[in-house]
């Protein structure tokens, strides 16, 4: 029975092109995800988009001097460049800033308010007395009282995750223009979500969800175990989804309210345009669906704490089934940031090199667990060593002794030996243990069994020497090069959803025709006879040199230094 999918990824901040830590941390892990579940055949809905709203933008467009819209629009392309290029399959990638998505969040908005989950309130916000205006969370900066980490934003600290408000900083600062400025206190009223009312209804929640990733579990068992507080909901922003509330005008909602939201209203975009606009409601309302959501580990609070309580407020639609966080990726050992050019844009990436060596990279390196770091040493290490000489030249080498020797066709095996048989049996493995890796979202072991089989041909290919078969054994020599051929075809099967690009390539190399991501989730042997086209590399070895370029233009180019 095909299942449902719901795949949700974290939305980034329309004020900076994307960088790899982007990529490692949710788009690419949800795209292979995707992938496979599409090629499984079963029913997939993956969405996403621009968040258009928020002191990121703003800060960011003040320092461009263009309106927020004009630079949401500027970067929203470069996203859709982005995934185009990296082959990131969404089924819509939209932003915030649509009719839908504020239609969607006020009426969101409106069913917590009806049940008594939102209430007005009186708060102390932080207030710039130089520019007579209050503050939004992320102006200000200061030490974190939790962790002491001097440079904490007034919404979170990076340091240790801690959700903040920047009355909770010590010391805090509006820093502008490189000027630090003295920040006040003043009482304000705003909305609240009342998280307090969830707080034991998610703890029970939580504790079944024995498949969740242990860090991103624990995280969330000691969210809760230090007590949910209510939170505002509201800013004293122009530019946001408008409250729909009669005194509230010179309001909006609070970016990190209404942003999560987008899941949901994008699937009702989606859903219109597939011409039927209650297509969004099994992928939300079907208890027999399951909801992942894909997202850096800075966002497990709002996806395993906020966002359920807001579903359960609302009424009957989905809890998460999945949020399986990604840790953080660091850049030849220092942390990325943007602000300081300390980032690997994906637009200048692609303006060099093919998509798949870094999606390649990207996933045997993924910070599942643990922070990992990109260095290009060892990107290229791993084009030269595992794929050029590992899975590429195994597959140029099986495709070029059949040119020469059996005219571009698959031969007839006869009868199979023990040998062959033990790799075709290895290959069928493959591709079941690598189902079974992407389903649990362990995706660096799916490619390592991918990998794995690769190994496996090649020492079967050295050991059974059709090289040496062909000038004294033909019949043996065709056994030999079908077994790797059938090797070659679950490969393409199970590498598919990390470099779909070249296993495009292998799938036409392997004289198949259509799509690859069309065909089952299951290796099929060539047919004796297919002719097969003229081989030609699937990868391109990378010289050392390289390195000390890419590495040299670190924090002195880039598409874009954005504000984070």
């Amino acid at each position: 029975m095909p299942e449902r999918i719901f795949i949700g990824v974290a939305w980034p901040y329309a004020n900076g092109p994307a960088h790899l830590g982007h990529i490692a941390g949710a788009y690419l892990p949800a795209d292979i995800f995707a992938r496979y579940h599409r090629r499984r055949g079963n029913d997939v809905l993956m969405v996403s988009g621009s968040d258009s709203h928020g002191a990121p933008i703003t800060m960011q467009a003040e320092a461009e001097g263009i309106a927020p819209a004009r630079l949401v629009e500027k970067y929203h392309a470069t996203f859709l460049d982005a995934w185009e290029g990296l082959g990131i399959t969404f089924d819509l990638f939209t932003t915030t800033m649509t009719e839908g998505h504020k239609e969607t969040t006020q009426e969101l908005f409106s069913a917590l308010l009806e049940k008594g989950y939102i209430y007005p309130g009186t708060m102390k916000v932080a207030y710039s007395p130089d520019f007579d205006r209050f503050l939004p969370d992320r102006y200000v900066r200061g030490t974190c009282p939790v962790c002491a980490f001097e440079d904490a934003r007034g919404d979170q600290c990076d340091n240790c995750g801690t959700i903040l408000d920047p009355v909770d900083l010590r010391d805090p600062v509006y820093v502008r223009d490189g000027e630090r400025h003295r920040v006040e206190v003043r009482d304000t009223e705003h909305l609240f979500l009342k998280l307090s009312a969830f707080e034991e209804r998610l703890r029970e929640w939580v504790e079944p969800k024995t498949h969740w990733r242990l860090n991103v579990r624990n995280f969330t068992r000691g969210f809760l175990k230090g007590g949910l507080k209510d939170r505002a909901i509201t800013r004293n922003l122009d530019w946001g989804v408008p409250v729909p509330l009669e005194g509230y005008e010179d309001k909006r909602l609070y970016v990190w309210f209404e942003a999560v939201i987008g899941y949901l209203s994008a699937s009702k975009e989606w859903a219109r345009g597939q011409g039927d606009p209650e297509a969004w409601r099994p992928f939300w309302e079907d208890p027999a669906t399951k909801s992942y959501y894909f997202v850096g580990k800075d966002n497990i609070p709002f996806h395993t704490i906020i966002w359920p309580a807001m579903l359960m407020g609302s009424g009957a639609l989905n809890l998460p089934y999945d949020v399986p966080a990604n840790e953080f990726l660091t850049l030849e050992g220092r942390q990325l940031s943007t602000s300081r050019n300390w980032a690997v844009w994906v637009p200048d990436y692609l303006e060099r090199f093919p998509p798949d060596p870094l999606r390649y990279h990207l996933a045997a390196n993924m910070p599942e667990t643990s922070d990992s770091d990109f260095s290009w040493a060892e990107y290229v290490r791993r084009n030269n060593d595992e794929l050029v000489a590992t899975f590429g030249n195994l597959v140029h080498r099986v495709l070029s002794l059949l040119e020469r020797n059996f005219e571009g066709r698959v031969p007839d095996p006869g009868e199979l030996g023990p040998a062959d048989r033990d790799l075709l049996g290895r290959a069928e493995a493959a591709v079941e243990a690598a189902a079974a890796s992407i389903e649990a979202v362990r995706l660096r072991e799916a490619l390592g069994a991918g990998m794995g089989l690769a190994r496996d041909a090649n020492r079967y290919l050295d050991a059974q020497a059709p090289w040496h078969q062909v000038r004294e054994d033909m019949p043996a020599a065709g056994r030999t090069l079908y077994t790797a051929l059938c090797a070659l075809a679950a490969l393409a099967v199970v590498l598919y959803p990390f470099l779909p690009f070249s296993a495009q390539r292998l799938h036409e190399l392997l004289g198949r025709t259509g799509r690859v991501e069309d065909e089952p989730w299951q290796a099929v042997w060539p047919e004796p006879g297919t002719a097969l086209p003229k081989p030609a590399p699937l990868f391109t070895k990378l010289d050392d040199a390289v390195v000390e370029e890419m590495a040299g233009k670190l924090g002195t180019s880039g598409a874009a230094a954005a504000t984070s």
